[in-house]
């Protein structure tokens, strides 16, 4: 049995893999690690940098059903008792793999952890955030997330940066690195695949909370996340995440929240839709999440595609 499984999802990612892969190794420390790539592109690249470049790194080619779909196509292939969910677009920068792992082995109750995470411009990224709510839909439209001794029930993610440089527990940490104990996994259960992309990580967090498991963010390892800002500028990825939130109270919002939830979410796409509000790509985004908010457009991507 393996300490830690890696898995890294690509999507026509060939190009981030060099880099990702190597800098896992260079942080990996004294642990059993099994590697493995779930290809779920159409280019065939990925397939052809591992065969040429990797063979000792697993390779699982499935047809795109999504994030979830891949991961859990992964997790039934791997046996370790620690899984990490990584993104293609991250590096290790600081700090060793096994360190996290013998901390979590120390610590029994931590079921899922995050770690330090920061963008191309050396900025810390704010990656932990309490569960959705209406509230704190409203808040983050409302732009008040940033105010100095906010409540937590008026924002969701956790924004004053400072605290990423020591540890502390919230409800959920975002995909790009989240490392599960698979005991816990097994407890809350895999990815919802019915979330092609995005969201899905927070309903896992939220079946891994519910189940008795503490989630928690370690500082112990640094990496960089290079697609920070896509979902911001991206008008088809702004639609997906529109789409998959209103999935997310759907399942997990009493009808009442729900509208309101929706409606919060509407005010922030439209409010960040008109001028001067942000550079031309980010409210072209901001209004295309509009429509799909509004049911005037399909989502690009749904469950079981």
């Amino acid at each position: 049995m393996h300490d830690l499984a890696v898995i890294v999802v690509s999507t026509d990612h060939a190009r981030w893999l060099p880099r990702c892969l190597a800098t896992v190794r260079e942080h990996a420390g004294p642990i059993e690690l099994d590697l493995v790539v779930v290809d779920n592109g159409q280019t065939g690249e990925t397939q052809a940098l591992l065969a040429r470049a990797y063979p000792d790194v697993r390779l699982l080619a499935r047809e795109n059903h999504g994030f979830g779909h891949a991961n859990n196509e992964a997790l039934r292939a791997t046996d370790s008792r620690y899984v990490l969910f990584l993104n293609p677009d991250t590096e290790v920068q600081s700090g060793l793999l096994a360190d996290l792992v013998a901390e979590l082995d120390r610590r029994p109750e931590i079921g899922l952890a995050g770690v330090r995470q920061v963008g191309p411009d050396g900025t810390v990224q704010p990656t932990m955030c309490r569960f959705p709510s209406v509230t704190r839909a409203l808040g983050d439209a409302l732009g008040l997330e940033r105010l100095r001794n906010r409540p937590g029930w008026l924002g969701e993610r956790e924004v004053r940066l400072d605290r990423y440089d020591a540890e502390f527990e919230d409800d959920w940490t975002i995909g790009s690195f989240m490392l599960a104990r698979r005991e816990a996994l097994e407890c809350a259960g895999f990815f919802d695949e019915r979330f092609f992309v995005y969201s899905e990580e927070v309903d896992l967090c939220l079946r891994v909370r519910r189940a008795g498991w503490k989630i928690v963010h370690l500082p112990t390892l640094t990496i960089l996340h290079e697609g920070t800002t896509v979902r911001a500028v991206d008008p088809r990825m702004a639609r997906q995440n529109a789409y998959a939130r209103l999935q997310y109270a759907q399942k997990h919002l009493t009808a009442p929240r729900r509208a309101g939830f929706r409606a919060a979410l509407l005010l922030r796409s439209c409010l960040r839709s008109v001028p001067p509000v942000g550079d031309r790509a980010r409210r072209a985004a901001a209004r295309a999440a509009t429509g799909q908010l509004l049911g005037l457009a399909e989502p690009p991507f749904r469950e079981g595609a």
